[in-house]
């Protein structure tokens, strides 16, 4: 790392700071010339943090500093070997720490990461694994995720993105609607807990979003796929038509950032402590799953056909329920 040619500033200093303590205590022993280097930074400014830091410390219950309240370090060690040691330290164990049931569930996001193409024998996913097992407040529990119909569907999607080959596939839409395409795979974009694949559709001549959970029966083709450099690819997922749906919806304010791909424009007015704005949908069919999405913090005000249709599938949903409990009493 190339060295600076001018010192740090306040708040910069202290940034590394923050960096420097935790970067000694994982090293354990360290020359000063290696920590230099990492940091790039020179070494005499790194012999002036670690005199700071020897200063540094927390007051104890008679609000003055005693020997155990402040960092110390081997002394003989650094002034004679050019070698940081620290010996004590002091707060950093009492930081807040993740519950085992905390740590459980981001060391499962990372299996699942670890499990695509690209992320295949990642060190940094491992170490991250790692550093969230020994940090946690108590052992995590094992938990392993499962691999469902749309993973192995992403794993054949990636490679036809890689390989830069046409896919063929049946598509379910949102209107219930089935069929056969033929497309050429652009790129991969996730949404929420949701996949999707971007490509040019040979059916409708045009780039469009397929969800990866609607997508069944894949054949990876030998065919390559078209030139495509000119063509515009949309970086948002949503994108308008003429024969939108707008639709006027009350929004808890801390949920509007997630509904900014449908927003159809930027007004907004207070009601009863929410936001009402309007969106812009392809389909009332899709309003059903964002107001799923989003519970009790979304209710449709207009028009009466997108009430009436969220209505309808919460009933729906709600009457499964219903027949689920009524299967499973004691007759």
């Amino acid at each position: 790392m190339a060295k600076r040619q001018k010192p740090l500033k306040a708040p910069d200093k202290l940034v590394f700071l923050l960096s420097f303590v935790p970067y000694l205590l994982e090293q354990r022993v360290v020359d000063v010339s290696e920590a230099a280097q990492h940091f790039g930074m020179t070494e005499e400014e790194i012999r002036d943090a670690v005199r700071l830091i020897a200063t540094s410390g927390l007051p104890g219950e008679t609000g003055t500093y005693q020997p155990n309240d402040l960092f110390d370090i081997d002394w003989d060690s650094f002034e004679d070997d050019d070698v940081i040691i620290v010996v004590h330290h002091v707060a950093i164990d009492d930081a807040p720490r993740l519950s085992a049931r905390e740590a459980a569930a981001l060391i499962a996001g990372l299996q699942y990461l670890s499990a695509s193409p690209e992320n295949a024998g990642s060190a940094s996913l491992a170490s991250l694994m790692a550093k969230l097992t020994a940090g946690a407040s108590a052992a995590p529990s094992r938990l392993a995720v499962a691999e469902t119909e749309a993973d192995a569907s992403l794993a054949l999607i990636r490679e036809a993105v890689a390989e830069g080959r046409q896919l063929e596939f049946d598509y379910l839409n949102a209107r219930g609607e089935s069929g056969r395409r033929r497309a050429d795979p652009l790129r991969i974009i996730s949404q929420d807990a949701d996949w999707y694949l971007q490509a040019f559709c040979h059916t409708r001549e045009d780039v469009r979003n397929f969800r990866v959970d609607r997508m069944s029966d894949l054949v990876l083709t030998d065919e390559p796929i078209g030139d495509h450099s000119g063509r515009t690819v949309p970086d948002t997922l949503f994108q308008g038509s003429e024969s939108d749906l707008d639709v006027v919806v009350d929004v808890d304010p801390s949920a509007l950032p997630l509904l900014a791909d449908y927003l159809a424009d930027s007004r907004t007015r207070e009601v009863d402590g929410r936001l009402r704005v309007t969106l812009r949908l392809a389909h009332v069919h899709g309003l059903k799953r964002l107001v799923a999405g989003l519970p009790g913090l979304v209710t449709v005000v207009a028009p009466v056909e997108a009430r009436a249709a969220v209505a309808e599938w919460a009933a729906a949903g709600l009457a499964g329920y219903g027949d689920r409990e009524a299967s499973a009493a004691p007759r």
